[in-house]
């Protein structure tokens, strides 16, 4: 919900709950960030202990030197005999930035990409594409290697392993946004002959449903205060589809401070509500730019080669991207996955758009949402302890 902030102490988390029942616990890469844990009483970061020691020479300078995998195996290596572990691969890519060119130079061909219909269909899109998807393929390599090792200790059947991504891809309209391609993530699940392989589920899972699994996997009950639910009874359904249709119905999405580059720093709150056929959007503050102000250049955007695009002229696109939205918003996401047509205003679809919203309020209400409850002004006292350059006293300078 706010990024950047302090990260607070009186919440059970499961890396910990994990070491306290004996299990040895690290982690290499990006942990838990950006932000700060250190004043709240943290003597790690809370993902784990780091492991952080092995470099590697990257074949593309946008590519991070650590050498996950060799952390991992000196994770394994540090571990207590016969003790149950517990591992945070979080690797920096693909964040950006990327060596430009970097995807087709290693013999990616730009005509295989396809471009989201909120782009132009245009080389300079494509080729920037193929070097995210190049730096997603080092993750994979990493990812490999890791299962290996496992595979060559004779751990691998017995390990969770869950594969997944924090938001969509670092492209304008997609990270941080709250759009189908922004919040709609990747997950593949593996724990060997614990379930069965193979399958692709699609009920809704949430980032809060994965902490309840993994302490349930290794015999633990769920703190009080983790308020997901497990999926470990959809792994071992051995269905494919939808699994279990109570969890499949709908689910929330939310933020109110991504990043910053609006004057006094404010944020740009948004719920949401995702069912099975549409994704109902409230903007809170739609006289806001939901990227960022263009003085201090769309900080809410990493700079790259499809946002120096889109902001060099496309004025349909730009908007998608950039532009100002209105306070509701209605997509068909069956047909319209890329969320570009929206029916917010359209007569046939005011009935769902009443209920969706109906609905989505009742829900936020009775989990407590301060917004909702007519408390917006509590994620104002949630300090935010990034660089000030976007406050109001610096805001003109930075936008020189």
């Amino acid at each position: 919900m706010n990024h950047i902030s302090i990260f607070p102490n009186e919440f059970a988390l499961y890396p910990s709950e994990l070491e306290k029942a004996g299990y040895f616990v690290g982690l290499t890469g990006k942990g838990w960030g950006p932000g700060d844990y250190k004043s709240t009483g943290f003597t790690h970061n809370p993902a784990g202990h780091e492991f952080q020691r092995y470099t590697t020479k990257p074949p593309y300078s946008g590519i991070s030197n650590r050498d996950y995998a060799r952390n991992f195996e000196d994770f394994l290596e540090k571990r207590p005999k016969d003790a149950p572990f517990c591992f945070w691969l979080g690797t920096h890519e693909p964040h950006r930035a990327y060596e430009e060119g970097s995807g087709e130079r290693a013999g990616r061909n730009p005509a295989d990409v396809v471009v989201p219909s909120y782009y132009p269909n245009h080389r300079t899109v494509r080729s920037d594409m193929l070097d995210y998807a190049l730096e997603v393929e080092w993750f994979d390599e990493h990812i490999g290697r890791a299962l290996k090792k496992l595979e060559q200790s004779g751990e691998l059947e017995d390990t969770l392993i869950v594969v997944t991504s924090d938001h969509g891809m670092p492209f304008p309209r997609v990270k941080g946004q709250i759009y189908e391609h922004g919040f709609h993530v990747p997950m593949a699940v593996r724990w060997g002959r614990n379930v069965p392989g193979g399958r692709r589920l699609d009920d809704f899972i949430n980032f809060r449903d994965l902490a309840p699994p993994f302490l349930e996997a290794a015999g633990l009950k769920p703190a009080p205060t983790m308020t997901g639910r497990s999926f470990l009874d959809l792994l071992r359904s051995g269905k494919s589809g939808i699994a279990d249709p109570s969890r499949s119905a709908v689910m929330l999405v939310g933020k109110e401070r991504h990043d910053l580059g609006r004057p006094f720093d404010q944020g740009y709150p948004v719920r949401a509500i995702r069912t099975r056929q549409y994704l109902y959007v409230r903007n809170y503050e739609p006289d806001r730019w939901p990227a960022g102000n263009p003085e201090t250049g769309y900080r809410n955007v990493d700079d790259g080669p499809t946002k120096r695009f889109l902001l060099s002229g496309f004025d349909e696109y730009y908007r998608m991207s950039f532009g100002k939205r209105p306070a509701e918003e209605l997509y068909d996401i069956q047909k319209d996955p890329d969320c570009v047509k929206n029916l917010a205003a359209d007569l046939e679809h005011a009935q769902a758009k009443r209920t969706l919203r109906d609905q989505m309020d009742a829900m936020l209400k009775e989990e407590g949402d301060p917004r909702a409850l007519g408390n917006a002004a509590f994620f104002d006292t949630i300090e935010y302890v990034g660089p000030k350059r976007h406050s109001y006293d610096n805001w003109l300078k930075y936008s020189k």
